[in-house]
């Protein structure tokens, strides 16, 4: 597939599952054999996985927006610089709800086969986003 529809696609995705909250068309979206990094073996695979974020996310975060800020791609592969934002409400890590708001930044890399994501790449700002809601201190001096 080209380039620009693979960034179709993957606009396409975000929109659908975590902006309009539509978990079936993970299936629209994600190969049932793919691959999550750094994610351990026992994450839940295919389109199950997605769908278990965003359940996570909502619970934790029930007004959760994820911003696309840029987004690039060369091959078979999109790379999604976003800004998620929301407020925590639910718990987290084993931490009861602040109410409190925040930021992270997030890069997120896609590998597509076929129109279909059959790899994922993510990090983020967790150490910023822990902070921001209070769970460990800022730097201090």
């Amino acid at each position: 597939m080209a380039t620009e529809e693979n960034k179709t696609i993957i606009n396409r995705m975000f929109d659908e599952i975590f902006h309009q909250g539509n978990l079936a068309a993970a299936d629209n979206f994600i190969a049932s054999d793919v691959i999550y990094h750094p994610f351990p073996p026992t994450f839940p695979a295919g389109p199950d996985g997605f769908r278990f974020v965003f359940q996570m996310l909502v619970g934790t975060f029930p007004d959760q927006h994820i911003a696309i800020d840029d987004i690039i791609a060369e091959g078979d592969k999109v790379v999604v610089r976003s800004t998620f934002s929301g407020t925590r409400s639910g718990p987290l890590l084993g931490f009861p709800p602040t109410g409190k708001h925040c930021t992270q930044s997030q890069i997120s890399i896609f590998r597509l086969i076929n129109g279909k994501v059959s790899e994922y790449w993510f990090n983020a700002d967790d150490l910023g986003m822990i902070r921001q809601l209070g769970l460990l201190p800022g730097p201090t001096g």
